[in-house]
């Protein structure tokens, strides 16, 4: 009993211990659930590159990714989404996947999606390509038509802004599944080079999973914009990122200079998996080129 007794005072700050570490945990796990992972913020940057034209010197760029529709983004998210993105007045919209998570939700909600994405305005056009959780669905595409985006899956556009010089943009679909990058954006690269009557001195690149940029010939673009990451769902301070998906393993950060590459990664929207968001508030990217 006089063991017991003098080994009381340990237990009980052990005790209390535990419960303030348990405690902190279920505030944690309601902080990322109903709060990390709710509202939206806008990241801003400029974009410097001198072959920029100078009509589209100051073009506005609004990229938005990884909604995964039917997990913690739903018909209130989205339209508090659309409204934020047409007060920024973007010039081009890109999406770089994973529009859906939910099969259900997916099933039931086509139409309020593409409605509610339709009312996204862009002066000049709207692009999306698929992400790995989008291939599985095969109305992806309808959704992306009915709502007026251009299909952007391992194809490209020639955007015009007043005269005969041009921006070239293009997209691949997810390879989660196919490995393919390298010979979908090959075969964006042969019809560029057809576009021999065409003055074009920026080109840009949509893909989701970023790692396959090493896969790539990166080089014959100057700006590429991808997803998949979330930059990292799940962030602690002073360790980063613990929650990583396959292929952004080694690319998943806000921003990487590749040699003479921007790329920039989306750190999405939605949640995928588990409907928590740490140290990372959903968000979409705002970027101005400029020339000088």
């Amino acid at each position: 009993m006089l063991l017991k007794f003098k080994n009381y005072p340990r237990l009980k700050k052990a005790v209390i211990i535990l419960g303030i570490i348990i405690i902190i945990f279920i505030f944690t796990l309601l902080y990322a659930r109903f709060i990390g992972a709710k509202g939206l913020e806008v990241h801003e940057y400029k974009i410097t590159n001198s072959i920029i034209s100078e009509n589209f010197h100051g073009l506005k760029i609004v990229h938005i990714s990884d909604l995964h529709y039917g997990r913690t983004i739903f018909k209130k998210e989205l339209e508090q989404l659309v409204k934020k993105v047409n007060l920024l007045k973007p010039d081009i919209v890109v999406l770089t996947g994973d529009l859906i998570e939910n099969d259900k939700s997916f099933k039931t909600n086509t139409h309020i999606i593409s409605d509610i994405l339709s009312k996204i305005e862009a002066r000049i056009n709207k692009y999306a390509i698929s992400g790995n959780h989008d291939v599985k669905f095969d109305t992806w595409e309808t959704i992306i038509n009915d709502s007026g985006f251009i299909n952007l899956n391992d194809n490209y556009d020639i955007i015009y802004n007043g005269n005969d010089e041009a921006l070239f943009i293009g997209g691949i679909s997810s390879s989660y599944y196919d490995k393919k990058a390298k010979e979908k954006v090959n075969t964006i690269n042969d019809a560029f080079n057809l576009l021999t009557n065409t003055k074009i001195n920026y080109r840009i690149l949509l893909m989701h999973e970023p790692d396959f940029v090493d896969e790539i010939d990166y080089n014959n673009f100057n700006l590429i914009l991808a997803g998949h990451s979330h930059n990292g769902q799940v962030r602690i301070p002073f360790k980063g990122a613990i929650i990583l998906p396959k292929y952004a393993k080694k690319y998943y950060k806000g921003y990487y200079k590749i040699q003479n590459t921007d790329m920039y990664i989306s750190s999405g929207v939605g949640t995928s998996t588990v409907g928590f968001r740490l140290f990372n508030k959903p968000s979409i990217n705002l970027y101005r080129l400029t020339n000088k």
